[in-house]
């Protein structure tokens, strides 16, 4: 009878890791599709949402409204590919520190805006509240996919893998 040694928790994680990865990258790859589209259908109201938080002159606060929902589809596209995942998490999380100190900056200012980071935002009505603690919250979730993809970027069905030729799954035979 052969007896083989119960698997432990660190025998496990190479095997489950590169899956964690792909639900990291899909997810996040989601997330910056869905908001790219909330906001392309309306590049002034995205660029009106930036305004609203008040930290760059008008003029270049509608520029980089306009070309955010840019951005956020080709990181959403470029991850959901696995093409260059190292690489788009860590824009990913660059920009994700940028919207997160914005919304800080924005409730400590006493702002009432709504975020627009899935879709148009900007100024409150009168007698809405603003709600930056769920969407600090939110964007330090999406925050920490980034950051597992920085450090771990190798995952199942990427184009990464395919040019690469590597296995992003370890063999148990190891």
């Amino acid at each position: 009878m052969i007896v083989t040694a119960p698997r432990t928790r660190a025998a496990r994680w190479p095997a489950v890791r590169p899956w964690i990865g792909l639900a990291a990258r899909l997810g996040l790859a989601t997330v910056w599709l869905v908001a790219g589209a909330a906001k392309v259908g309306d590049l002034a109201a995205s660029g009106r949402a930036v305004n609203a938080y008040q930290l760059l002159p008008y003029d270049v606060a509608t520029v980089v409204g306009a070309a955010l929902p840019f951005v956020e589809l080709a990181l959403g596209a470029i991850l959901l590919v696995g093409l260059a995942t190292r690489l788009a998490a860590g824009v990913s999380a660059a920009l994700l520190v940028v919207f997160i100190t914005g919304i800080v900056s924005a409730w400590s200012r006493g702002l009432a805006i709504d975020c627009g980071c899935f879709g148009s935002g900007g100024q409150l009505a009168a007698g809405q509240a603003p709600s930056y603690l769920p969407e600090i919250l939110r964007d330090l979730g999406f925050l920490a996919l980034a950051g597992f993809l920085l450090i771990w970027p190798r995952t199942p069905v990427s184009v990464d893998g395919w040019l690469t030729g590597e296995p992003a799954v370890e063999d148990d035979d190891e």
